[in-house]
Formats: structure tokens, C-alpha cells, sequence
């Protein structure tokens, strides 16, 4: 996989693709409010510091693209808070403890912390796509999934470099307290969440089992070997309550 080419040809089709239309507004739950501004934060940062360890060439550039697909996904949940009436927040303490971890470690490290969030955020956006039951909340968070989808195998591409080295007791050990970190995260994030989970059908006990399976599906191609097929959670109501 060239992933410079995928970023450049995503970035090309980016730029053709008309914005989705912010002016027909969009409904949010108060509760789903709140839980896209925890979001749009995380997404806001500048990525200067993981820019800084990518090192140059290929890898570098597509490091770039990356980061900003992750901008525009800030730029687009804040218009799509806008639309609501809702405004941004400046700081959540989520962000503020990842970018502090991300930011003390080196590359390889830091990666496997962004790899939690990203993993985190590919269960979070299909409940929003599936669950908000609002044209504009439906097409925003299609449209970020998309990008995620992409994004957890080009870093765990990398990733299955970094660890190529190790050997297996240790690179056991390793993915042994990765996973114990993940599983902390999936639980406060559907905790702090839980109301807006509610509200998008997906309770938080399954939140958090098809964030670990999403997971170990990441460490597969890690390790090399192609993913089990994942369950996908259907949530049972089309709607979200409190919104008729």
C-alpha cells in the first residue's frame, strides 16, 4: 500500500467535494452536543509534534495529509455544532491527558497511544452516522469514519515496522499492557459519553466490547495476519429519543 498516493488522492477528492450544506441546520440532543464538542477538540490539534518525530521522505508527507484530514474533521464538527446552535469548546480534560502522553513519548509510543483514540473514534462516529437520526449529523460523521477507516491501518502499517525488531515474549508483553490502556480508555470514554451513547442506541457495556474487538483486529495487522470479521452492532431504535 502506497499510503502517500491514498492521502494525496483523498486530499484531490477532498478539495472537488462540496462541503455538506450547513445552512438546513441540525438537531442535537443536548447530550450528543456535548459529547461532539469532547470531540472536536480532540480533533483541533495542529500535529506539530508528531510532524516533528515522522522523520522525512514518504513517510513524513503522508503524516502531513494525515494530519490535516484530522483538522478538517475538527473544521467540519464545528460547523456542524454551528448548524445546531451549539457552540465549540476550548479544552476538555480527555485531550489535555492524551496530548500530554502523546507528547512524552517517542514515535513508536506515541503512535500506539493514537491508535487508542483512532480505534476509540471508529465505534464513536458509526454511532453518530447510525444513530443521530439528523440528514447533516449523518453525512459529517460518514464522511469522518471514512477517513478513520483509513486511518487505523496506516498507522498500525507503521507500527508493524516499529515492532518488527521485537521479539515475540516481549512484543507480548507490550501488547499485553497496550491492552489493559485501551481498556481503561473504552471505559471512561463511555462513561464521560454514556448519555449520548444512550441516546445514539449503542449502550455503554457495547461500546466498549466492539471497541476491543476493533482493537484486536488493529493488532492483527500489526502482528502481520489478516483481521477477523468483526460484529457490527445495529442499534435497535432509527431514532434517538428526546428529538420528536
Amino acid at each position: 500500500m502506497n499510503w502517500l498516493r491514498e492521502f494525496e488522492a483523498e486530499a484531490e477528492c477532498r478539495r472537488r467535494r462540496e462541503d455538506p450544506p450547513w445552512a438546513r441546520g441540525a438537531r442535537l440532543h443536548p447530550d450528543v452536543a456535548r459529547s461532539i464538542q469532547r470531540f472536536q477538540v480532540g480533533e483541533a490539534g495542529d500535529g506539530a509534534n508528531l510532524i516533528a518525530k515522522a522523520g522525512d521522505g514518504d513517510y513524513l508527507a503522508a503524516v502531513r495529509l494525515f494530519v490535516a484530514e484530522e483538522q478538517n474533521h475538527a473544521r467540519m464538527l464545528a460547523a456542524l455544532l454551528g448548524a445546531a446552535g451549539v457552540p465549540t469548546i476550548a479544552t476538555h480534560w480527555s485531550d489535555t491527558v492524551f496530548v500530554w502522553l502523546r507528547r512524552a513519548l517517542g514515535l513508536r509510543l506515541e503512535l500506539m497511544v493514537l491508535l487508542i483514540a483512532e480505534v476509540v473514534a471508529l465505534r464513536y462516529y458509526r454511532a453518530l452516522r447510525d444513530g443521530a437520526g439528523d440528514p447533516l449529523v449523518t453525512q459529517v460523521a460518514a464522511r469522518i469514519l471514512a477517513d478513520e477507516e483509513r486511518h487505523v491501518p496506516f498507522h498500525c502499517h507503521r507500527l508493524r515496522v516499529g515492532f518488527a525488531g521485537l521479539a515475540k515474549p516481549v512484543r507480548a508483553a507490550v501488547f499485553g499492557a497496550w491492552r489493559v490502556l485501551l481498556l481503561g480508555v473504552a471505559v471512561t470514554v463511555a462513561a464521560d459519553h454514556g448519555p449520548a451513547l444512550r441516546r445514539l442506541g449503542v449502550g455503554r457495556l457495547v461500546f466498549v466490547a466492539d471497541v476491543l474487538t476493533a482493537f484486536e483486529a488493529a493488532l492483527a495487522r500489526i502482528r502481520g495476519e489478516e483481521p477477523k470479521p468483526q460484529r457490527v452492532y445495529v442499534p435497535k431504535r432509527a431514532r434517538p429519543r428526546g428529538l420528536d
